[in-house]
C-alpha cells in the first residue's frame, strides 16, 4: 500500500544551506498494518508523510501509495489516503456533520451514499450526541473525532497520522488510539508518526526509528530489541538516535 524507495527532501537554508531532511528512506507499509515512524521533534517523520499526501514534492527517490506514484500522479494519491495530525483545522461555523459532509462531496460522494456513508462514520465514532454542534463550541475531543471523520469519509485504504496525541489529553488520546487500532482491523494500511515509546508499544506492527533524516533502524519491536539486545524500548531509541 505505501512503498518508499530511497525518498529524499532538501531544503536550501540561508544559514546553514544545503539541508537534508529526508536523506534516502525507504520501508514498505502493507493492509490492515500500522507502520511506525519513530523519533524526535526534527527526525524527518512530517516531511515524509508531506511528500507521501503530496504536498511537499521530494528531491528524489520514489514513493507510491495504494499503487500511485506520489510526483507523476498526484491526485489519486490525495483521493487514496486519509491525513490527520494535531493540528488539523475545524471550521468554527460548522457543525461536525456539516464538516464531514462538506469533506465527504470534495471528495466525490453524493446523495444516499454520502447520507449512508456519514451515518455509518458517525456512529462508529460515536459522534452523533454532537453532530449538530458548531465547532466552536466543540471540546478537543469533539473535534479530534471530526477530524478522523472527514479522514475517513471516503473510505480510503490509506491512512496517514501525524502526532495525533499531541497536546491531547490521556482520555481523548487514548479514545484516538483505540480509534486507530479500529481502522486497522478493517483492513486499512496505517502509517503513525510519533515520538512517544508507549504509543509505538500499543500500536505498531512495526516501526522504523529516524533520526536526521534517516532510518537508523527498521523492524517489529520484537526484531529490534533482540538485534540490538535490548528490552527497554526507550533505551534502545536513545541508542540509536543519539
Amino acid at each position: 500500500m505505501i512503498q518508499v524507495d530511497n525518498l529524499r527532501k532538501s531544503f536550501r537554508d540561508l544559514r546553514r544551506g544545503l539541508v537534508h531532511a529526508v536523506d534516502g528512506v525507504s520501508f514498505e507499509a502493507r493492509p490492515g498494518e500500522i507502520f511506525g515512524l519513530l523519533g524526535p521533534n526534527g527526525a524527518g517523520k512530517t516531511t515524509i508523510m508531506r511528500m507521501l499526501c503530496t504536498v511537499l514534492r521530494p528531491s528524489g527517490g520514489t514513493a507510491r501509495v495504494a499503487g500511485y506514484d506520489v510526483a507523476a500522479q498526484p491526485a489519486l494519491v490525495r483521493q487514496h489516503i486519509g491525513f490527520l495530525s494535531a493540528n488539523t483545522a475545524i471550521y468554527d461555523r460548522m457543525s461536525a456533520w456539516e464538516l464531514v459532509e462538506y469533506f465527504g462531496r470534495l471528495y466525490g460522494l453524493d446523495g444516499e451514499q454520502l447520507q449512508q456513508r456519514l451515518e455509518t462514520v458517525f456512529a462508529s465514532l460515536r459522534m452523533n450526541d454532537f453532530r449538530d454542534l458548531l465547532g466552536a463550541k466543540m471540546s478537543t475531543g469533539m473535534r479530534q473525532k471530526v477530524s478522523i471523520a472527514r479522514a475517513i469519509i471516503h473510505d480510503p485504504p490509506v491512512l496517514i497520522f501525524d502526532e495525533p496525541t499531541a497536546g491531547l489529553d490521556v482520555l481523548v488520546g487514548r479514545a484516538v488510539l483505540d480509534t486507530i487500532a479500529e481502522l486497522r482491523a478493517l483492513g486499512k494500511c496505517i502509517l503513525f508518526s510519533t515520538h512517544i515509546m508507549r504509543e509505538v508499544e500499543r500500536l505498531c506492527d512495526r516501526v522504523a526509528i529516524l533520526s536526521r533524516g534517516r532510518i537508523q533502524a527498521c523492524g517489529t519491536l520484537t526484531e529490534l530489541r533482540q538485534r540490538y539486545h535490548q528490552d527497554d524500548l526507550e533505551e534502545l531509541f536513545f541508542t540509536l538516535v543519539s
